[in-house]
């Protein structure tokens, strides 16, 4: 990873890209904030300017990605418009893709233990980004008869638990785990048998 460095007096910012450069290095509890002020090229005490200390440090870089997740999300969802079904996929593939582009984000906002109600700022920007998929699950959810109806909710849940196992699985090197077929292709044919056995695909 290149060094940053702290310049233009964007200090706080400087800390959390160096923050995203050690997540993705060590993970989130293999570095210390000393290890952040020097990647970001300034003494451990400016660290304090802007953090209590690594947690909320690591809670900023999460922010951060969950604001630029619900982008990626928001965007999936309406270029598949004005198709529920093709909104839907779109969501499930940015999803994935997320993880891989922003490896650092996706640690800070799934794996470090920080919790999404931390902060005000940070649960409304999950809440926004849960809320994209679970809007594709309702429009998709609307062609099934109500007597075979799974809750939106449940619906996205259940995509976003395929998603994130085939991230942690297949998509980020995990050790020991391979598999011969790509985790696009992966998650693709996954969420494929999901709504064939909801009847909203047809069978081959």
């Amino acid at each position: 990873m290149s060094k940053r460095g702290y310049h233009h007096g964007n200090l706080k910012q400087a800390l959390v890209d160096a923050a995203l450069d050690l997540i993705t290095e060590k993970g989130p509890t293999g570095f210390t904030l000393s290890e952040a002020a020097k990647r970001a090229g300034v003494t451990p005490a400016a660290v304090y300017r802007h953090f209590e200390g690594r947690e909320d440090l690591i809670a900023e870089a999460a922010r951060q990605g969950y604001q630029i997740f619900g982008e990626l999300m928001q965007f999936a969802y309406d270029n598949g418009q004005p198709s529920a079904l093709a909104a839907f996929t779109s969501t499930g593939r940015a999803y994935l893709a997320f993880a891989k582009k922003y490896p650092g984000h996706y640690i800070a906002m799934f794996e470090s233990g920080i919790s999404v109600n931390r902060t005000p700022d940070l649960a409304l920007l999950a809440d926004r980004s849960r809320a994209v998929l679970e809007r594709a699950a309702s429009d998709l959810c609307a062609h099934i008869p109500i007597e075979r109806r799974p809750p939106a909710t449940m619906f996205s849940a259940h995509i976003w638990a395929m998603s994130h196992g085939v991230v942690e699985l297949f998509a980020r090197n995990s050790p020991g785990m391979q598999s011969p077929f790509d985790p696009e292709d992966l998650l693709e044919s996954a969420i494929g048998v999901y709504l064939r056995g909801l009847g909203l695909i047809e069978m081959d």
